[in-house]
C-alpha cells in the first residue's frame, strides 16, 4: 500500500512541476509581449525581466538534470527552447535593451558544456567587448 501513496505522491509533484514550469513560462511570456498585460490589455516588452524567468527556467533544468521525469523533463526543455526563439524575436524587432545583453547569468548549456545554436549565444556587438567578457555572457540574440 505504501508503493501506491508513493505513486500518488510522485503524480501529484510531477503536475505541481509542471505548473510551475508552465507558470514560470506564462510570466517569461508576459514580457516579451506573447500576453497582454491583464491590468491594461496591451502587450509590453520587458526584455531584462523576461531573460531573468528564462534563466531561471534554464538555471533549474541544470539544478535539476538526472532528477525528473521524462515528461517534466520534455515541458521543461520545450518551454525554455520556445521562449528564447521569442526572445529572439522580440530581440530583433526592435525592443533590444542593454541591460538584456549585459546583466545575463550564465545559463544551463555554458554551465554544461553543451554546443548551443549559434543565434543563441551570439554576443550582440562582437567587437566592442574584451574577449574575457565574451566567454561568460549569453545572449539569446539581438
Amino acid at each position: 500500500m505504501a508503493e501506491v501513496q508513493t505513486t500518488t505522491q510522485s503524480g501529484e509533484m510531477t503536475q505541481r512541476f509542471i505548473e510551475f514550469v508552465m507558470m514560470q513560462a506564462q510570466n517569461a511570456a508576459l514580457f516579451l509581449g506573447q500576453i497582454p498585460n491583464p491590468q491594461t490589455g496591451t502587450a509590453e516588452v520587458n526584455l531584462p525581466v523576461a531573460r531573468m524567468f528564462i534563466d531561471q527556467l534554464a538555471m533549474i533544468q541544470e539544478k535539476t538534470r538526472g532528477n525528473l521525469t521524462t515528461e517534466e523533463s520534455t515541458v521543461l526543455r520545450n518551454a525554455i527552447a520556445s521562449l528564447q526563439m521569442a526572445f529572439v524575436e522580440a530581440s530583433r524587432s526592435g525592443h533590444t535593451s542593454e541591460d538584456a545583453v549585459s546583466s545575463s547569468p550564465v545559463t544551463s548549456e555554458a554551465a554544461s558544456g553543451e554546443q548551443p545554436d549559434a543565434a543563441a549565444t551570439e554576443p550582440s556587438d562582437a567587437g566592442s567587448e574584451p574577449e574575457s567578457k565574451k566567454k561568460f555572457s549569453k545572449s539569446y540574440g539581438g
